[in-house]
């Protein structure tokens, strides 16, 4: 069969249709304006855009005529148009195959490496071989779907390219894909490697951590308000913090009267908690695999309190979207992260010797990624470092709700 031709803003809609059924099935097909939102992401995409909603619809449309879009209606409480892709179909493409193409439209030609990081939660390959075999039946097809590019001086890795519309292949990487190659450098071995890198470190470090940052809280009275507003707003419905470390968050939560669970990924750090906070509930966990409570249908409040800080900027999306599935309507979604833009790697912490990669994520990027979440009433605070407890970095805060 003949490969449809598609034109850069076609590639865009129906990548971001490829991805955002993949990562958010519950809000899938896609309303228009939750298109046009995918589409303009600033965190996963090459290059940035600023589609309108008349030429996102105008698009979506022609590409229904070509037989590469389905538009339904949807009942959400007043008749909505909604949008499928049927590209995956038309194309006859594997789950492996489909994860490729996606990123591929979505962020033009990248090394299997990259292929591989950007692609886990669209599809789990192996390792980079696995990665590069299906490249390699892509491109034997009939029809290829894919080529690989000449290897330029100083690359490291052949570049592969999808073979659907005209691409740019770029002779030397602008300004801004190299600021948003370095927000990837945490993934520069996978996804794995960078959780296993995290729970080691904080593993290491879990007492000396502990003890120099459980009381921290009583010189911060900003964080003490916000922290005690969450519990207030939530009531008597649960609530979760998410990368809850030594357990000083969750506990000065449940003083404030809320019912709080700490989760963590580090068992080192869950044992720190209990010992010093018995009476408060913690458990090693995901956040990315976060479940309802047992008690509720839904979390009245989640925080990520400092841990998506160790995430690459392609990753916010996800991690976003994981921790919004299992929250009620109307709770809360509570960030704190460190501002600015870049990794900082530390070899040694606390004196101890350690490899681990802290992002700095942009506020603006870490906004559009909560709207796009379909999160309402955002509100966020900006503050500048507290040198007296030797922090370098500004600091981000963000609530949001989930629609009702």
């Amino acid at each position: 069969m003949d490969l449809p031709v598609l034109d850069p803003t076609e590639q865009r809609v129906l990548g971001s249709l490829l991805e955002k059924e993949r990562t958010v099935p519950a809000s899938y097909p896609l309303s228009l304006n939750a298109l046009r939102t995918a589409c303009n992401q600033t965190s996963s995409r090459d290059p940035i855009t600023d589609h309108d909603e008349a030429t996102v619809e105008r698009v979506a449309r022609e590409l229904k005529d070509r037989g590469l879009v389905r538009i339904v209606w949807a009942a959400t409480g007043r008749r909505t148009l909604k949008y499928h892709q049927t590209l995956a179909e038309e194309l006859s493409l594997t789950d492996a195959e489909r994860a490729l193409v996606t990123v591929l439209l979505l962020r033009g030609p990248q090394a299997p490496g990259e292929l591989r990081s950007r692609t886990e939660r669209l599809h789990p390959f192996a390792d980079r071989e696995a990665v590069e075999e299906t490249l390699r039946r892509m491109a034997a097809r009939p029809s290829p779907l894919v080529r690989e590019l000449e290897r330029r001086p100083g690359q490291h890795d052949s570049r592969w390219v999808h073979l659907l519309g005209p691409v740019d292949e770029g002779v030397a990487a602008p300004a801004s894909a190299t600021a948003a190659a370095d927000f990837e450098s945490v993934l520069a071995e996978g996804a794995d490697a960078r959780d296993d890198s995290v729970r080691a470190t904080y593993g290491t470090v879990a007492q000396t951590y502990a003890d120099r940052f459980t009381d921290e809280l009583a010189g911060m009275p900003f964080e003490s308000w916000l922290l005690d507003r969450v519990a207030a707003d939530a009531g008597d419905q649960p609530v979760v913090e998410v990368g809850s470390g030594p357990g000083h968050v969750t506990a000065h939560l449940a003083a404030a009267g809320a019912d709080a669970t700490g989760i963590d990924l580090t068992p080192a750090m869950v044992e720190e908690a209990r010992r010093r906070f018995p009476e408060g509930r913690y458990e090693v966990g995901d956040l990315r695999r976060l479940m309802r409570p047992t008690t509720s249908d839904g979390w009245g409040a989640v925080l990520a309190w400092y841990s998506l800080i160790h995430l690459a900027a392609s990753e916010l999306p996800d991690a976003v979207a994981a921790l919004a599935r299992p929250i009620r309507p109307g709770g809360r979604l509570v960030l704190a992260m460190h501002a600015g833009g870049g990794v900082r790697h530390l070899d040694s912490w606390f004196d101890l010797d350690v490899s681990l990669d802290f992002v700095l994520h942009d506020p603006a990027t870490v906004r559009a990624v909560v709207e796009a979440a379909g999160f309402e009433d955002l509100e966020w605070y900006h503050r500048g470092p507290f040198t007296w407890c030797g922090e370098t970095t500004e600091r981000f805060y963000l609530l949001a709700t989930k629609p009702g």
